[in-house]
């Protein structure tokens, strides 16, 4: 039996800050699924900033979003009926059909999850993308050794509070993170164990990293005065994992460069940028390390989520606003 799914499209190239008005809702049909091919009514939806630059029709690492087609994006969702015998009905599942109520795919294109020991959110953020890419940056990219200090950025949100924890996790001598309110700050240190953290709404982050300095490895979400700052503060061979820069997602022209770049030189410093989708290789090693953790309570989330498809821009929007607190999250 046929099965109704509103799903969201982009309508329009977002100039600066994206409007609701670049996006649209419609209503599709999905056939049941034929041979090789699941029917899943999604559960839990990722909204995440990497996918403000999809918006854009530039050449990046991955394709633009075509214009009045439904977004993509992480998804968990519930299999309601199946043609494939690997991906029984009732099982829960991962894939990338997101920005809708359900979805008909490939059942080689979804990957099932166990829900019996940790939510099924928690497969889109600490145990999913967000997760392994603050376990990838941390030890492939900076390659993070013992006793040494870290500063994170944008620390509040997904991928920042799992690189905090993690990087104590893996030895870390001393955790610096920042965040946009005072609430943020409590929990990062209150919570998450983090040694220290600033708000950067309070004044120059370079000023107020000073007393932490210097920094072995700066795990870098914002980029702007956040990379200025620790190009100013990095110890001899620091290196920085270069992971994202949401300060200049939405900028209509190119930002001024950071300064301080000569420390790059007299301080011989690396500065890595990396794209997790291409460390694939490490998320056996993820899953195993990462599970344990979360299981022993040593890895911990905080999820921001939004009731209903209709909010789903909404959601979006606001994660350019430091709306969320950890992973923000749409159930449709």
């Amino acid at each position: 039996m046929a099965r109704t799914t509103q799903e969201i499209q982009l309508v329009s190239r977002p100039h600066g800050t994206p409007t609701p008005e670049n996006f649209g809702t419609v209503t599709t049909e999905l056939p049941d699924p034929g041979p090789g091919q699941v029917l899943v009514r999604n559960t839990v939806l990722s909204v995440d900033p990497y996918m403000r630059g999809r918006m854009n029709d530039t050449k990046s690492y991955v394709p633009p979003f075509p214009l009045g087609e439904t977004l993509d994006g992480g998804a968990i969702g519930v299999v309601e009926a199946s043609g494939a015998d690997s991906v029984p009905v009732g099982a829960t599942v991962q894939h990338m059909a997101g920005w809708r109520e359900a979805a008909l795919l490939p059942a080689d294109q979804v990957r099932v999850v166990d829900t019996s020991r940790v939510p099924d959110s928690a497969y889109l953020g600490v145990l999913g993308m967000p997760g392994l890419t603050a376990y990838v940056g941390l030890t492939r990219i900076a390659q993070l050794a013992e006793g040494e200090t870290v500063f994170v950025s944008g620390a509040a949100g997904a991928v920042g509070s799992a690189a905090g924890q993690m990087a104590h996790l893996l030895g870390a001598g001393k955790v610096v993170g920042s965040a946009g309110s005072a609430d943020k700050v409590s929990w990062l240190v209150d919570d998450l164990g983090f040694d220290a953290a600033l708000n950067y709404r309070d004044g120059s982050v370079r000023k107020q990293l000073e007393p932490h300095a210097p920094v072995d490895v700066y795990f870098d979400n914002v980029g702007g005065e956040h990379l200025e700052a620790a190009l100013f503060h990095m110890a001899d061979f620091g290196r920085i994992a270069a992971c994202g820069a949401i300060s200049d997602y939405n900028a209509t022209q190119a930002p001024a460069g950071p300064r301080f770049l000569t420390n790059v030189v007299t301080r011989r410093l690396t500065l890595r940028g990396f794209i997790v989708s291409e460390h694939g290789d490490l998320a056996g090693e993820f899953y195993r390390q990462a599970g344990a953790w979360v299981a022993e309570g040593k890895l911990q989330a905080r999820e921001t989520v939004v009731e209903g498809l209709d909010h789903m821009v909404e959601a979006f929007l606001s994660l350019f606003e430091g709306a969320n607190t950890g992973k923000m999250l749409v159930r449709p």
